[in-house]
This record gives C-alpha cells, sequence and structure tokens, in this order.
C-alpha cells in the first residue's frame, strides 16, 4: 500500500531535480518516469551532453530528496 502512495507522489513531481538513496548508490538527476514497480532518472551530471537512464526499483529506494533549480 505504501509503495502505491510513493509512486503517485513521485509521479506528481516528474521533471523535478532528485536525489535518489538506495543501500548501494546515491543517483542524482531529473525524474523522469514512475511506474508501479520503476522509476526512471535521467543522470544530467556526466557531462559532454551524454544523459545516462538510470532505472531504480522502487522498493529499493531508502529515500528521495527534491533539489531546488541550481
Amino acid at each position: 500500500m505504501f509503495e502505491q502512495t510513493f509512486a503517485a507522489e513521485l509521479a506528481s513531481r516528474i521533471g523535478s531535480r532528485v536525489e535518489v538513496a538506495t543501500d548501494n548508490n546515491l543517483l542524482e538527476g531529473i525524474l523522469a518516469t514512475v511506474t508501479d514497480e520503476l522509476v526512471l532518472v535521467i543522470d544530467i551530471s556526466s557531462g559532454y551532453g551524454q544523459n545516462n537512464k538510470l532505472y531504480v526499483s522502487l522498493s529499493a529506494i531508502n529515500y528521495v530528496r527534491f533539489l531546488g533549480a541550481a
């Protein structure tokens, strides 16, 4: 039940800059897509015009921080 609420809240913030923490990673980028099972974050920090797509299982996320515009 919590995952559905979490996914709905994330889906309402698509396009926001986020920091996503899992047990093994700390990802930063733009929240692009949210489904019932996966979150897609576009990593824009890699530079040189190359954006990496980072898929994260919703159940693996420890927290999401929404970052202000820089």
